[in-house]
């Protein structure tokens, strides 16, 4: 039983870390002065795209090592040896993409382009809606003026 909790205290850094727990990387707006609206949109289209399916990814595997460490604390600590472990490569990918993601955002929003972007790009991919103090603010038209529904 103390070979397994050593063991667990060593591999507990080799855990994977939960995409929620991935902060955003910095990326310039600077980056997306050049792209029209259209551009963006596409590019939007495509960042979370992927997202979605790192996500699902990391969170998979996040999942199978919390699974692999119960079994491995409590059945047989050889299980241990089976975690997955960080993928730092997946993990710089998705925070590389939530902050291209803000920096499309901050484009979007200075070019004025009436394009819609999740608030928390992790709750959406997710499948979960932002909360309500996160969530989305309406889209403005270009002359400033938020869409009435009586057009």
């Amino acid at each position: 039983m103390l070979c397994g909790l050593v063991a667990a205290s060593l591999m507990l850094p080799a855990c994977a870390t939960a995409p929620s727990k991935i902060s955003a990387a910095y990326v310039s707006p600077l980056k997306y002065q050049s792209y029209d609206c259209a551009q963006i949109g596409l590019e939007q289209a495509s960042i979370e795209q992927r997202t979605t399916t790192l996500y699902h990814t990391l969170k998979k595997r996040n999942t199978s090592d919390k699974v692999m460490m119960g079994v491995g604390l409590v059945v047989a600590w050889p299980a241990l040896l089976f975690m997955k472990g960080n993928n730092s490569a997946q993990n710089a990918e998705y925070a590389q993409l939530k902050g291209d993601y803000e920096a499309l955002r901050s484009a979007s929003v200075t070019k004025k382009c009436e394009l819609q972007f999740s608030t928390d790009l992790a709750a959406t991919v997710a499948g979960k809606k932002p909360s309500a103090a996160a969530a989305p603010a309406p889209v403005v038209s270009a002359t400033g003026a938020a869409p009435s529904g009586n057009q």
